[in-house]
């Protein structure tokens, strides 16, 4: 399993306050992204997506993991939440590298380069792949004990 290094947790807290900011702009224009794929974009609920709720439940998670990436036992019942819409939806390992495609860039269109800077985006790419492998594990033994 993959982890974040001191450095790119220091910078994904210092970054903590943009994401908060910014949160659901930069959820939204993610998910603007990520939707281009037209069978990742069928795996979600669209009314949750016109409502907002889910580009504001994604941003709320984001800010919560990145306040929190030195406690993620912290995160347990959230993660656990998580987990269980993945499975609901049928989320697997390979819709991850998804998802890193559209976050990662819609950060530095929302925020700016000069505050995303790739610096910046390499630290949220370690941090969202430490995340992603804590969930991909989750999400494998989810579907084994439903199996």
């Amino acid at each position: 399993m993959r982890t974040a290094s001191a450095h790119a947790r220091t910078i994904v807290k210092a970054t903590a306050p943009v994401i908060e900011a910014r949160g659901l702009e930069i959820t939204t224009a993610m998910y603007k992204r990520l939707f281009q794929n037209d069978d990742v974009k069928a795996m979600f609920d669209q009314a949750a997506q016109e409502s907002g709720e889910q580009p504001r439940r994604l941003a709320n998670a984001i800010l919560a993991y990145a306040k929190n990436i030195d406690k993620l036992e912290n995160l347990g019942p959230a993660v656990g939440r998580m987990v269980q819409r993945h499975v609901d939806c049928g989320v697997k390992a390979e819709h991850y590298p998804y998802v890193a495609a559209a976050l990662l860039p819609a950060i530095r269109d929302v925020v700016g380069a000069d505050v995303a800077t790739d610096e910046v985006l390499a630290a949220w790419g370690e941090a969202y792949w430490m995340l992603a492998d804590i969930l991909i594990a989750a999400e494998q033994d989810a579907y084994a004990k439903a199996a």
